[in-house]
């Protein structure tokens, strides 16, 4: 049988986890990360486009960089109705 230190080493591990899960979902939906590739998918993009001398490669590469903002915008919502219909089935 375990003893009463080891629940509450084991209740403060868990609780360590859970605060780390919080801070990972939290930079995972947060607007910094999205802006920081959105830029850095234009940089790569425009310097591709200039390298295979592309016409108006700084126009094209906002193309994919804004596709990508929508995306992550368009996935709250997916994920909200994917998770509302998986609990009504349960």
């Amino acid at each position: 049988m375990t003893n009463l230190g080891e629940l509450e080493k084991e209740i403060e591990s868990i609780k360590a986890r859970n605060h780390r899960v919080e801070a990972d979902k939290a930079w995972e939906t947060s607007w910094t990360r999205r802006i920081f590739i959105g830029v850095s998918t234009y940089l790569l993009i425009a310097i591709f486009l200039i390298i295979i001398k592309a016409e108006h490669p700084f126009e094209t590469a906002i193309i994919p960089s804004v596709a990508y903002i929508i995306s992550t915008l368009s996935l709250g919502l997916l994920k909200s109705r994917w998770l509302k219909k998986r609990i009504d089935f349960r």
